[in-house]
């Protein structure tokens, strides 16, 4: 009897789980540089923002969870899969019966999972050594989730995407990295982002790791923060349709540019 796609998908989660597990490069890298940083960091800078009774560790600690969902979709995908490319596993795959979509769907499943993972690390060491506190009210919890969810959705189809730039697999880690190491440092993961000049916040405020930041500051610091933010707004609004506009835009790329082989 033929299975359909959902359990084939199942199944190709698994097995990219798997795969990611074994890889003990990848691990490290998605699971704990967002865990280093978030130590060094707060091993670096205190002191309260303004007069806002925002700690400077809780402001960045919220930014580096946001941070650590990109990790774990857009870098982890992008790289896998221009490797899977390079060496000829997706020629191989293209060549089975398995449905295409199951492919994807279990790329994306492992990458939220990964993120998740993450996410659930991230808030135990912020809650037990950094005084974040966790959100307050029902309407921060349901920020908190959406923003996960399709932030992670948004970066995944990303990473997807940009898994066609590498030329080929050796130097995919090189490719990929500086993009997100840069959006980091622009979309107030680090630092105010309310500090940075005009031009830089207009340059982050087009990509979704700025709008993740902000939201996950909305979910986990008090509402005296919300002034610090540009125009004294968190711009939830704005934030998930950059999000989801994302998604989509990344989803039809994939449809146009994806490539099963290295035709370079």
């Amino acid at each position: 009897m033929k299975r359909g796609v959902v359990a084939l998908s199942a199944e190709r989660t698994q097995l990219e789980l798997k795969s990611f597990l074994r890889s003990r490069q990848a691990v490290v890298f998605n699971l704990t540089f967002p865990l280093l940083l978030l130590v060094l960091f707060n091993s670096i800078f205190h002191g309260e923002i303004g007069n806002t009774g925002v700690q400077f560790r809780q402001a960045v600690t919220s930014g580096i969870i946001a941070s650590g969902i990109m990790s774990t979709s857009f870098n982890s995908l992008a790289i896998a899969i221009a490797i899977e490319r390079h060496n000829g596993a997706l020629k191989r795959l293209a060549g089975t019966p398995m449905p295409k979509a199951a492919y994807f769907v279990g790329k994306i499943a492992m990458a939220v999972l990964l993120g998740f993972v993450e996410t659930v690390i991230m808030l135990t060491f912020g809650v037990l050594l950094f005084d974040l506190h966790l959100p307050s009210d029902a309407a921060r919890w349901f920020t908190l989730v959406y923003v996960f969810v399709l932030g992670s959705v948004a970066c995944s189809m990303m990473g997807i995407a940009y898994s066609r730039v590498p030329r080929d697999g050796e130097n995919a880690p090189a490719v990929v990295t500086p993009p997100y190491i840069s959006l980091q440092f622009i979309s107030g993961v680090f630092f105010l982002f309310s500090d940075e000049s005009r031009s830089l916040q207009l340059v982050a405020s087009l990509f979704p790791l700025r709008w993740m930041a902000s939201a996950m500051r909305y979910a986990f610091l008090p509402p005296s923060f919300e002034r610090i933010e540009p125009g004294g707004t968190y711009n939830l609004g704005l934030g998930a349709l950059v999000m989801a506009l994302w998604a989509v835009g990344a989803f039809l790329v994939c449809l146009k540019t994806f490539k099963w082989v290295n035709d370079r």
